[in-house]
């Protein structure tokens, strides 16, 4: 996958469940957040049964390949192939980014979390397609996300290496310009779009700030 294309897909990245919310399948989040312009999905799901994760996980691939949005799986490399994901984000205690791209095969993508210095040049010495650094701002969505960093280390990392970076971590279109103006080609949110009472209005209000700030 090119770095343009990357660069382009991480603008506004959607990370999601199988869970329902607000009345709302996960696929019909999904719909209301593609139409909305998110760019990328990543399904991250540590609860649900392998069945139900590789049956709405097939859906939510098909919807996203038909309205060109890329499509990844979080941790599960496994899942992935069977799904035939677009790719792969791993963290630092999952399976190293450079066995996840073995197992893929060429043309997949593979991101690798970061929220030091030192676990950057890991990612970068694993051949990280990209690097979700964070948690920039305070958040209540992942448990294990650790005191937030801010947005010094994304231009730290874009400063040293060419490779795109998505800030993620408490993120909303209140506080998603600081993240770009920092450097990173995008923002990765969870609650701001699954957790509003508009999934597309949301993922509207969050691109047209996201798209306004890479100018």
């Amino acid at each position: 996958m090119s770095y343009d294309r990357i660069v382009r897909d991480l603008q506004v990245y959607l990370v999601m469940g199988l869970e329902d919310a607000g009345g709302r399948t996960a696929l019909e989040i999904a719909v209301e957040a593609i139409a909305g312009g998110v760019t990328m999905i990543q399904l991250r799901d540590k609860q649900a049964p392998l069945r139900q994760v590789l049956e709405q996980g097939a859906r939510l691939r098909d919807l996203c390949r038909g309205h060109g949005v890329a499509f990844i799986v979080n941790d599960r490399v496994d899942v992935a192939v069977l799904l035939d994901a677009d790719g792969v984000h791993v963290g630092q205690d999952d399976i190293p980014g450079a066995e996840a791209r073995r197992l893929l095969g060429s043309g997949k993508l593979v991101g690798i979390s970061a929220g030091t210095m030192e676990e950057a040049e890991w990612a970068m010495a694993n051949r990280a397609d990209y690097l979700g650094v964070g948690p920039v701002y305070a958040t209540a969505t992942k448990q294990d996300a650790g005191e937030a960093i801010g947005t010094d280390l994304i231009g730290a990392i874009t400063d040293r290496w060419k490779i795109p970076v998505v800030g993620i971590g408490g993120i909303g279109a209140d506080n998603a310009a600081p993240v770009i103006k920092a450097g990173a080609a995008g923002v990765a949110v969870v609650s701001a779009i699954t957790r509003q009472a508009n999934p597309m209005q949301a993922a509207r209000q969050l691109a047209d700030v996201v798209r306004q700030a890479l100018k």
